[in-house]
């Protein structure tokens, strides 16, 4: 039987393809959707991919994922930086949740480089272009099993 794993996104990450390729890449979200979910099942995930601008939408789908997932790669993108909210979300919930970045945001500017959900999270994946969440994936196989 399948686990189903969310796959989240926070703001401007619908972007992604047209925003800041020579940080981001030139895939768009639904590129990556599509290789989470071929990799998820290559795994024995189902991947539940879903993206949001609204911070609250974003507490609402780890609450379920709490009730639902076997756990969580997130990008909460510039709310990374700022939510307490979403910090304490994660901690609410009972499954285990991995902090993915495209980008090295340690080597970015000095605002990017504090996370308010690292502290909650299992681990940071970060500056591995896309294929971070993939090792997001690899790394909830790994502590899921």
């Amino acid at each position: 039987m399948s686990k189903t794993i969310f796959v989240l996104n926070g703001p401007n990450l619908n972007a992604l393809g047209k925003r800041e390729p020579g940080i981001y890449g030139g895939k768009t979200l639904a590129d990556i959707e599509a290789d989470c979910r071929a990799a998820g099942e290559a795994l024995g995930f189902v991947v539940d991919f879903r993206q949001s601008n609204h911070e609250g939408v974003l507490v609402d789908w780890l609450h379920e994922a709490g009730a639902t997932a076997a756990g969580v790669a997130f990008n909460a993108g510039a709310y990374t930086h700022t939510s307490v909210a979403l910090h304490d979300a994660i901690r609410a919930i009972p499954v285990p949740v991995i902090e993915v970045h495209i980008s090295n945001v340690h080597a970015r500017e000095e605002f990017r480089h504090k996370s308010m959900i690292a502290p909650a999270v299992k681990g940071v994946i970060c500056g591995f272009g896309p294929f971070s969440y993939i090792l997001a994936l690899h790394a909830l196989k790994n502590i899921t099993q």
